[in-house]
């Protein structure tokens, strides 16, 4: 069995129902292909000024809740991975980590690891909460079995047809009925949210998954 999983590196849920995603691939004979993608605060700037002003402070609480709920730590990167003026709620053209980070987990991706990566990477910055996680990220990424200087330099040959890929990989979420993170698709049907994952198992149990 097969499934694509859309990610963020910035979305709290997506860290949140990382190491779930990987545990599947464990139990079951399935594999997960990571396809990383742009935050909604880079791909539409303008989504928190006309969100309801409640969404993010319920998005904060719902957040810690599921960490303590789940058993798993929690706390927001040092530094934000999308650098934002939280006055304004507004988000500069100048944002050193995002594009960089998510293209990094293209290249784990193009090797078969990008769970992996994603699991590693997510943990570091939002569950071990290390301080100034981009001057240590080959930390996560040789946990991960690969090697960060490698995906830098693949990274630096060719950012134009990284972004072209993340860019892709939004399309086909967005063509499967969905734009949020985590979200898994089973061909062609979408499940929202890590806590959709028992449903997901449910759909593709029902499609023939069997145990490892």
């Amino acid at each position: 069995m097969q499934a694509d999983l859309y990610f963020s590196f910035r979305s709290p849920y997506s860290y949140l129902g990382a190491a779930r995603y990987r545990q599947l691939t464990q139990e079951w004979d399935l594999q997960i292909r990571l396809r990383p993608v742009y935050p909604v605060a880079i791909r539409n700037p303008g989504f928190f000024k006309a969100v309801n002003p409640m969404w993010v402070d319920y998005l904060m609480k719902d957040v810690q809740r599921v960490a303590e709920y789940t058993g798993q730590p929690f706390r927001w990167p040092r530094p934000d991975p999308v650098v934002v003026d939280r006055e304004t709620m507004t988000f500069p053209d100048e944002q050193p980590y995002i594009h960089r980070l998510t293209w990094l987990g293209v290249a784990a991706a193009r090797r078969d690891l990008g769970l992996e990566f994603a699991v590693e990477v997510s943990n570091y910055l939002w569950g071990e909460g290390v301080e100034d996680w981009p001057s240590s990220l080959d930390v996560p990424v040789t946990r991960a079995g690969l090697d960060l200087s490698e995906l830098e330099a693949e990274v630096d040959a060719d950012p134009d047809g990284f972004d072209a890929e993340v860019s892709a990989n939004q399309d086909a979420e967005e063509a499967c009925g969905h734009w949020g993170t985590p979200c898994l698709v089973v061909d062609g049907e979408p499940f929202f949210g890590q806590d959709r994952i028992d449903m997901a198992v449910w759909r593709m149990q029902q499609k023939g998954m069997v145990r490892r």
